[in-house]
Protein backbone atom coordinates (compact mmCIF):
# COMPACT_ATOMS: atom_id res chain seq x y z
CA UNK A 1 0.00 0.00 0.00
CA UNK A 2 2.69 2.08 0.92
CA UNK A 3 4.66 1.89 -2.21
CA UNK A 4 0.87 2.15 -4.14
CA UNK A 5 1.10 5.88 -2.57
CA UNK A 6 5.01 6.12 -3.30
CA UNK A 7 4.28 5.62 -6.91
CA UNK A 8 1.58 7.95 -7.17
CA UNK A 9 2.98 10.62 -5.24
CA UNK A 10 6.55 9.96 -7.49
CA UNK A 11 3.74 10.10 -10.75
CA UNK A 12 2.35 13.51 -9.86
CA UNK A 13 5.64 15.09 -9.18
CA UNK A 14 6.28 13.81 -12.91
CA UNK A 15 3.23 15.76 -14.14
CA UNK A 16 3.98 18.59 -12.26
CA UNK A 17 7.52 18.96 -13.26
CA UNK A 18 6.26 18.84 -17.05
CA UNK A 19 3.85 21.45 -16.53
CA UNK A 20 6.68 23.80 -15.08
CA UNK A 21 9.01 23.30 -18.00
CA UNK A 22 6.31 24.06 -20.68
CA UNK A 23 5.60 27.06 -18.50
CA UNK A 24 9.06 28.38 -18.63
CA UNK A 25 9.34 27.21 -22.34
CA UNK A 26 6.99 29.72 -23.37
CA UNK A 27 8.18 32.23 -21.39
CA UNK A 28 11.33 31.51 -22.61
CA UNK A 29 10.50 31.40 -26.32
CA UNK A 30 9.22 34.86 -25.52
CA UNK A 31 12.06 36.31 -23.79
CA UNK A 32 13.92 35.90 -27.16
CA UNK A 33 11.72 37.83 -29.47
CA UNK A 34 11.28 40.66 -26.79
CA UNK A 35 14.96 41.71 -27.23
CA UNK A 36 15.27 41.18 -30.64
CA UNK A 37 12.24 44.64 -30.95
CA UNK A 38 13.80 46.12 -28.18
CA UNK A 39 17.28 46.07 -29.83
CA UNK A 40 15.95 47.19 -32.85
CA UNK A 41 14.13 50.13 -31.40
CA UNK A 42 17.11 50.96 -29.34
CA UNK A 43 19.04 51.28 -32.66
CA UNK A 44 17.05 53.76 -34.43
CA UNK A 45 16.90 55.69 -30.80
CA UNK A 46 20.87 55.85 -30.95
CA UNK A 47 21.20 56.90 -35.10
CA UNK A 48 19.04 59.45 -34.09
CA UNK A 49 20.44 60.67 -31.30
CA UNK A 50 23.62 60.57 -33.34
CA UNK A 51 21.67 62.69 -35.56
CA UNK A 52 20.75 65.13 -33.54
CA UNK A 53 24.06 65.22 -31.92
CA UNK A 54 25.97 66.19 -34.31
CA UNK A 55 23.45 68.61 -35.65
CA UNK A 56 24.12 70.17 -32.26
CA UNK A 57 28.00 70.13 -32.47
CA UNK A 58 27.71 71.62 -36.58
CA UNK A 59 25.24 74.34 -36.12
CA UNK A 60 25.87 74.93 -39.59
CA UNK A 61 24.50 71.69 -40.69
CA UNK A 62 20.71 72.38 -38.98
CA UNK A 63 19.29 73.66 -41.83
CA UNK A 64 20.45 73.35 -45.26
CA UNK A 65 19.11 76.87 -46.53
CA UNK A 66 20.98 78.31 -44.16
CA UNK A 67 24.07 76.64 -45.27
CA UNK A 68 23.45 77.67 -48.77
CA UNK A 69 22.67 81.63 -48.04
CA UNK A 70 26.69 81.31 -46.80
CA UNK A 71 27.05 82.18 -51.03
CA UNK A 72 24.17 84.62 -50.89
CA UNK A 73 24.25 88.41 -51.75
CA UNK A 74 26.41 90.06 -48.70
CA UNK A 75 28.38 86.92 -47.94
CA UNK A 76 31.04 88.26 -50.08
CA UNK A 77 30.74 85.85 -52.76
CA UNK A 78 30.10 86.97 -55.89
CA UNK A 79 27.04 89.57 -56.73
CA UNK A 80 26.86 88.97 -52.86
CA UNK A 81 26.69 92.75 -52.99
CA UNK A 82 25.96 96.18 -55.14
CA UNK A 83 28.18 98.27 -57.11
CA UNK A 84 27.15 101.65 -56.68
CA UNK A 85 28.14 104.13 -59.25
CA UNK A 86 27.80 107.99 -57.93
CA UNK A 87 28.32 110.25 -60.76
CA UNK A 88 28.49 113.71 -58.45
CA UNK A 89 27.36 117.02 -59.23
CA UNK A 90 30.73 118.94 -59.44
CA UNK A 91 29.72 121.63 -61.68
CA UNK A 92 31.36 121.81 -65.46
CA UNK A 93 33.73 118.92 -64.78
CA UNK A 94 33.79 115.00 -63.98
CA UNK A 95 33.94 113.16 -60.59
CA UNK A 96 32.71 109.65 -59.87
CA UNK A 97 32.96 107.50 -57.35
CA UNK A 98 32.57 103.45 -57.66
CA UNK A 99 31.84 101.21 -54.20
CA UNK A 100 32.20 97.25 -54.54
CA UNK A 101 31.62 95.73 -51.06
CA UNK A 102 34.77 97.18 -49.64
CA UNK A 103 36.54 98.28 -52.41
CA UNK A 104 36.46 101.59 -54.37
CA UNK A 105 37.54 103.77 -57.31
CA UNK A 106 37.58 107.39 -58.17
CA UNK A 107 37.11 108.83 -61.13
CA UNK A 108 38.24 112.10 -61.41
CA UNK A 109 37.54 114.66 -58.58
CA UNK A 110 36.36 118.10 -60.69
CA UNK A 111 38.18 121.38 -61.01
CA UNK A 112 40.48 123.05 -58.52
CA UNK A 113 37.04 124.16 -56.68
CA UNK A 114 35.60 120.92 -55.83
CA UNK A 115 38.80 119.19 -53.80
CA UNK A 116 37.06 119.22 -50.27
CA UNK A 117 33.72 118.33 -51.73
CA UNK A 118 34.83 115.71 -53.39
CA UNK A 119 36.35 114.64 -50.50
CA UNK A 120 33.36 115.31 -48.26
CA UNK A 121 31.31 113.40 -50.43
CA UNK A 122 33.98 110.37 -49.65
CA UNK A 123 33.76 110.35 -46.38
CA UNK A 124 30.09 110.36 -45.84
CA UNK A 125 30.14 107.17 -47.62
CA UNK A 126 32.87 106.21 -45.16
CA UNK A 127 35.57 105.63 -47.29
CA UNK A 128 38.97 106.22 -46.30
CA UNK A 129 40.84 104.04 -48.84
CA UNK A 130 40.76 103.75 -52.72
CA UNK A 131 41.72 101.27 -54.33
CA UNK A 132 42.16 103.02 -57.91
CA UNK A 133 42.12 107.07 -57.89
CA UNK A 134 42.03 107.82 -61.78
CA UNK A 135 42.77 111.21 -63.33
CA UNK A 136 41.37 110.76 -67.09
CA UNK A 137 43.45 113.32 -68.62
CA UNK A 138 45.56 116.44 -67.16
CA UNK A 139 42.47 119.10 -68.37
CA UNK A 140 41.90 121.31 -64.83
CA UNK A 141 38.05 120.45 -64.96
CA UNK A 142 39.04 116.57 -64.04
CA UNK A 143 42.13 116.55 -61.81
CA UNK A 144 42.02 119.90 -60.26
CA UNK A 145 40.73 118.34 -56.83
CA UNK A 146 42.58 115.68 -57.31
CA UNK A 147 45.21 116.70 -55.42
CA UNK A 148 43.09 117.36 -52.21
CA UNK A 149 42.43 113.31 -53.02
CA UNK A 150 45.42 112.05 -53.00
CA UNK A 151 46.76 114.17 -49.47
CA UNK A 152 44.05 112.93 -47.64
CA UNK A 153 42.95 109.60 -48.61
CA UNK A 154 45.67 106.28 -48.66
CA UNK A 155 45.65 105.56 -52.97
CA UNK A 156 46.51 101.94 -53.77
CA UNK A 157 46.86 102.24 -57.54
CA UNK A 158 46.95 105.85 -58.96
CA UNK A 159 46.07 106.15 -62.75
CA UNK A 160 46.72 108.50 -65.44
CA UNK A 161 47.48 108.53 -68.78
CA UNK A 162 51.34 108.87 -70.25
CA UNK A 163 50.22 112.70 -71.16
CA UNK A 164 51.66 115.40 -68.92
CA UNK A 165 50.64 119.49 -69.05
CA UNK A 166 52.12 122.44 -68.74
CA UNK A 167 49.82 124.20 -65.86
CA UNK A 168 50.31 124.58 -62.15
CA UNK A 169 47.23 122.18 -61.58
CA UNK A 170 48.68 119.11 -63.10
CA UNK A 171 51.92 120.79 -61.24
CA UNK A 172 49.95 120.10 -57.97
CA UNK A 173 48.20 116.70 -58.35
CA UNK A 174 52.20 115.17 -59.35
CA UNK A 175 53.42 116.76 -55.95
CA UNK A 176 51.06 115.59 -54.03
CA UNK A 177 51.79 112.00 -55.65
CA UNK A 178 55.45 112.63 -55.11
CA UNK A 179 54.75 113.80 -51.26
CA UNK A 180 52.87 110.25 -50.37
CA UNK A 181 55.44 108.48 -52.73
CA UNK A 182 53.09 106.67 -55.33
CA UNK A 183 53.44 105.54 -58.52
CA UNK A 184 51.50 106.59 -61.71
CA UNK A 185 50.53 103.47 -63.49
CA UNK A 186 49.69 103.95 -67.26
CA UNK A 187 46.73 101.55 -67.86
CA UNK A 188 46.87 99.62 -71.37
CA UNK A 189 44.22 98.94 -73.47
CA UNK A 190 43.11 95.63 -73.25
CA UNK A 191 44.79 95.26 -69.37
CA UNK A 192 41.88 94.25 -66.81
CA UNK A 193 41.51 94.52 -63.41
CA UNK A 194 38.86 94.10 -60.36
CA UNK A 195 36.94 95.95 -57.92
CA UNK A 196 36.10 93.33 -55.83
CA UNK A 197 33.49 91.18 -57.55
CA UNK A 198 33.51 93.99 -60.70
CA UNK A 199 35.64 93.14 -63.96
CA UNK A 200 37.41 96.41 -65.14
CA UNK A 201 38.76 96.26 -69.29
CA UNK A 202 40.63 99.19 -70.20
CA UNK A 203 39.72 100.78 -73.50
CA UNK A 204 41.86 103.57 -73.65
CA UNK A 205 43.99 105.22 -74.84
CA UNK A 206 44.92 103.16 -77.66
CA UNK A 207 47.89 104.98 -78.59
CA UNK A 208 49.36 107.57 -78.02
CA UNK A 209 47.93 111.03 -79.11
CA UNK A 210 50.78 113.35 -78.12
CA UNK A 211 49.96 116.15 -76.19
CA UNK A 212 46.02 115.88 -77.15
CA UNK A 213 44.90 115.91 -73.33
CA UNK A 214 41.06 114.48 -74.25
CA UNK A 215 42.04 111.77 -77.18
CA UNK A 216 44.72 111.03 -74.61
CA UNK A 217 41.88 109.98 -71.54
CA UNK A 218 41.60 106.96 -70.21
CA UNK A 219 38.43 104.73 -70.99
CA UNK A 220 37.19 101.67 -69.34
CA UNK A 221 34.47 99.18 -68.99
CA UNK A 222 33.00 98.03 -65.41
CA UNK A 223 31.07 94.46 -65.61
CA UNK A 224 29.02 93.62 -62.42
CA UNK A 225 27.24 90.43 -63.18
CA UNK A 226 24.84 91.44 -65.70
CA UNK A 227 25.38 95.00 -65.46
CA UNK A 228 27.97 97.15 -67.20
CA UNK A 229 29.32 101.16 -67.37
CA UNK A 230 30.94 102.71 -70.21
CA UNK A 231 33.54 105.06 -69.13
CA UNK A 232 35.16 106.93 -71.55
CA UNK A 233 36.62 110.92 -70.29
CA UNK A 234 36.78 113.25 -73.00
CA UNK A 235 37.85 111.09 -75.69
CA UNK A 236 36.47 112.67 -78.73
CA UNK A 237 35.46 111.29 -82.10
CA UNK A 238 39.24 110.50 -83.50
CA UNK A 239 39.85 107.97 -80.35
CA UNK A 240 36.52 106.44 -79.89
CA UNK A 241 37.30 105.63 -83.45
CA UNK A 242 40.05 104.00 -82.39
CA UNK A 243 38.52 102.35 -79.88
CA UNK A 244 36.12 100.67 -82.11
CA UNK A 245 38.52 99.74 -84.08
CA UNK A 246 40.43 97.94 -81.44
CA UNK A 247 37.29 95.58 -81.53
CA UNK A 248 37.25 95.50 -77.92
CA UNK A 249 33.61 95.24 -76.27
CA UNK A 250 32.21 98.83 -75.65
CA UNK A 251 28.32 97.12 -74.84
CA UNK A 252 27.16 98.80 -71.82
CA UNK A 253 23.89 99.63 -70.35
CA UNK A 254 24.90 102.34 -68.65
CA UNK A 255 27.14 105.35 -70.37
CA UNK A 256 29.00 108.41 -69.12
CA UNK A 257 28.84 110.93 -71.77
CA UNK A 258 32.31 111.80 -73.09
CA UNK A 259 33.20 115.55 -72.36
CA UNK A 260 30.24 116.46 -70.88
CA UNK A 261 27.77 115.93 -73.83
CA UNK A 262 29.76 117.82 -76.53
CA UNK A 263 29.16 117.22 -79.94
CA UNK A 264 33.44 116.41 -80.53
CA UNK A 265 32.65 112.86 -78.54
CA UNK A 266 29.81 110.81 -77.95
CA UNK A 267 29.77 110.14 -82.04
CA UNK A 268 26.56 108.11 -83.59
CA UNK A 269 28.98 105.41 -84.47
CA UNK A 270 30.32 105.20 -80.71
CA UNK A 271 26.56 104.74 -79.41
CA UNK A 272 25.18 102.33 -81.44
CA UNK A 273 27.89 100.04 -80.45
CA UNK A 274 27.99 100.33 -76.85
CA UNK A 275 23.62 100.42 -77.50
CA UNK A 276 23.54 101.51 -73.69
CA UNK A 277 19.74 102.12 -71.90
CA UNK A 278 21.13 105.32 -70.10
CA UNK A 279 23.46 107.55 -70.15
CA UNK A 280 24.78 109.85 -67.53
CA UNK A 281 25.95 113.81 -68.44
CA UNK A 282 28.01 115.38 -65.86
CA UNK A 283 28.31 119.12 -66.78
CA UNK A 284 27.93 122.75 -65.30
CA UNK A 285 24.25 124.43 -65.18
CA UNK A 286 24.66 127.42 -67.65
CA UNK A 287 28.20 126.56 -68.98
CA UNK A 288 29.79 128.31 -70.96
CA UNK A 289 30.62 125.20 -73.42
CA UNK A 290 26.97 124.93 -74.68
CA UNK A 291 26.96 121.21 -73.14
CA UNK A 292 25.35 119.21 -73.77
CA UNK A 293 25.29 119.74 -77.76
CA UNK A 294 21.72 119.75 -79.42
CA UNK A 295 23.14 117.04 -81.75
CA UNK A 296 24.37 114.40 -79.00
CA UNK A 297 20.41 114.84 -77.34
CA UNK A 298 19.06 114.27 -80.86
CA UNK A 299 20.64 111.20 -81.45
CA UNK A 300 20.58 109.73 -77.99
CA UNK A 301 16.08 110.82 -78.23
CA UNK A 302 16.31 108.79 -81.84
CA UNK A 303 18.21 105.96 -80.32
CA UNK A 304 15.21 105.72 -76.97
CA UNK A 305 17.81 106.13 -74.80
CA UNK A 306 17.15 107.76 -71.11
CA UNK A 307 19.32 110.27 -69.95
CA UNK A 308 20.43 112.34 -66.51
CA UNK A 309 22.04 115.00 -66.31
CA UNK A 310 24.02 116.73 -63.17
CA UNK A 311 23.08 120.06 -64.31
CA UNK A 312 19.63 119.49 -63.72
CA UNK A 313 19.12 116.55 -61.36
CA UNK A 314 21.95 116.85 -58.89
CA UNK A 315 24.48 113.75 -58.28
CA UNK A 316 23.41 110.64 -59.98
CA UNK A 317 23.39 107.39 -57.92
CA UNK A 318 22.98 104.72 -59.92
CA UNK A 319 23.10 100.86 -58.07
CA UNK A 320 23.33 97.82 -59.29
CA UNK A 321 23.07 93.92 -57.91
CA UNK A 322 24.50 92.41 -60.68
CA UNK A 323 21.02 91.88 -62.35
CA UNK A 324 19.01 95.16 -62.34
CA UNK A 325 19.98 98.85 -62.17
CA UNK A 326 18.28 101.05 -60.32
CA UNK A 327 18.79 105.30 -59.84
CA UNK A 328 17.90 107.57 -57.22
CA UNK A 329 15.87 109.83 -59.79
CA UNK A 330 14.16 109.47 -62.83
CA UNK A 331 15.42 110.24 -66.00
CA UNK A 332 15.44 113.83 -67.67
CA UNK A 333 12.82 114.85 -69.85
CA UNK A 334 13.80 118.18 -70.61
CA UNK A 335 15.81 117.34 -73.92
CA UNK A 336 17.34 121.28 -73.09
CA UNK A 337 20.41 121.14 -75.35
CA UNK A 338 23.30 124.25 -73.75
CA UNK A 339 23.75 127.18 -75.22
CA UNK A 340 27.46 128.15 -75.73
CA UNK A 341 27.86 131.87 -74.06
CA UNK A 342 28.75 134.66 -76.95
CA UNK A 343 28.14 132.05 -79.41
CA UNK A 344 26.02 132.75 -81.66
CA UNK A 345 25.16 131.63 -85.14
CA UNK A 346 26.61 135.14 -86.73
CA UNK A 347 29.75 134.86 -84.05
CA UNK A 348 30.53 131.76 -85.17
CA UNK A 349 30.49 132.40 -88.74
CA UNK A 350 32.55 135.89 -87.95
CA UNK A 351 35.32 133.34 -86.02
CA UNK A 352 35.19 130.74 -89.40
CA UNK A 353 35.60 133.98 -91.35
CA UNK A 354 38.80 135.12 -89.20
CA UNK A 355 39.97 131.50 -89.17
CA UNK A 356 40.11 131.56 -93.18
CA UNK A 357 41.13 134.93 -93.40
CA UNK A 358 44.43 133.62 -91.41
CA UNK A 359 45.03 130.62 -92.97
CA UNK A 360 44.74 132.69 -96.28
CA UNK A 361 47.02 135.26 -95.03
CA UNK A 362 49.69 133.86 -92.66
CA UNK A 363 52.87 133.45 -94.82
CA UNK A 364 52.26 138.20 -94.36
CA UNK A 365 50.60 138.21 -90.82
CA UNK A 366 50.98 135.56 -87.84
CA UNK A 367 48.04 136.06 -85.59
CA UNK A 368 47.15 133.60 -82.61
CA UNK A 369 45.01 133.25 -79.97
CA UNK A 370 45.47 134.03 -76.69
CA UNK A 371 44.05 132.08 -73.46
CA UNK A 372 43.69 134.91 -71.04
CA UNK A 373 43.15 132.45 -68.01
CA UNK A 374 45.73 130.16 -68.84
CA UNK A 375 48.37 132.72 -70.32
CA UNK A 376 48.57 130.29 -73.28
CA UNK A 377 49.63 130.82 -77.26
CA UNK A 378 47.55 129.15 -79.51
CA UNK A 379 47.42 128.52 -83.38
CA UNK A 380 43.92 129.91 -84.66
CA UNK A 381 42.47 126.09 -86.03
CA UNK A 382 44.16 124.72 -82.47
CA UNK A 383 41.83 122.07 -81.39
CA UNK A 384 42.15 123.93 -78.01
CA UNK A 385 40.16 127.54 -79.54
CA UNK A 386 37.07 125.56 -80.07
CA UNK A 387 36.62 124.69 -76.18
CA UNK A 388 38.23 128.22 -75.14
CA UNK A 389 35.42 130.22 -72.93
CA UNK A 390 34.90 133.45 -75.11
CA UNK A 391 35.69 135.33 -71.97
CA UNK A 392 39.18 134.14 -72.38
CA UNK A 393 39.81 134.61 -75.56
CA UNK A 394 42.18 137.14 -77.18
CA UNK A 395 43.50 137.04 -81.30
CA UNK A 396 46.48 139.13 -81.00
CA UNK A 397 48.82 139.72 -83.90
CA UNK A 398 52.12 139.83 -81.29
CA UNK A 399 55.27 137.81 -81.75
CA UNK A 400 55.51 134.77 -80.05
CA UNK A 401 58.63 136.37 -78.27
CA UNK A 402 56.84 139.23 -77.40
CA UNK A 403 54.20 137.08 -75.94
CA UNK A 404 56.76 134.94 -73.87
CA UNK A 405 58.06 138.23 -72.30
CA UNK A 406 54.39 139.00 -71.25
CA UNK A 407 54.36 136.06 -69.49
CA UNK A 408 52.42 133.88 -72.16
CA UNK A 409 53.64 130.29 -73.05
CA UNK A 410 53.29 128.79 -76.44
CA UNK A 411 50.98 125.60 -76.29
CA UNK A 412 52.76 122.39 -76.47
CA UNK A 413 49.83 120.48 -78.96
CA UNK A 414 49.93 123.52 -81.79
CA UNK A 415 53.16 124.56 -81.21
CA UNK A 416 52.51 128.51 -82.51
Amino acid sequence: MKRIKYLLLFMMCLLLAGCTSGVNQQEDSTAIMTPSVTETVSDVEIEEAKILSSRQEEPGTEDASDSSQSSMPGRGEPLDSTLQVHFMDVGQGDSILLIQGEHSMLIDAGDNSCGTKVQSYLQANNITTLDYCVGTHPDADHIGGLDVIIYKFDCKDIWMPPCSKDTKTYEDVISAIQSKNYKITNPSAGGTYTLGDAEITVLAPVKDYGEDANNNSIAFKVVYGENSFLFTGDCEEEAEADILASGLDVSAQVMKAGHHGSDTSNSRELLEAAAPEYFVISSGEGNDYGHPRAEVLNNLRSMGIKVFRTDEQGSIVAVSDGADITFNTMPSESWQAGEPKGSSNSSMETQAETESSYEESESIQKRVVLNTNTMKIHRMNCSSVKQMSEKNKQVSSLTVEELKAMGYEPCKNCKP
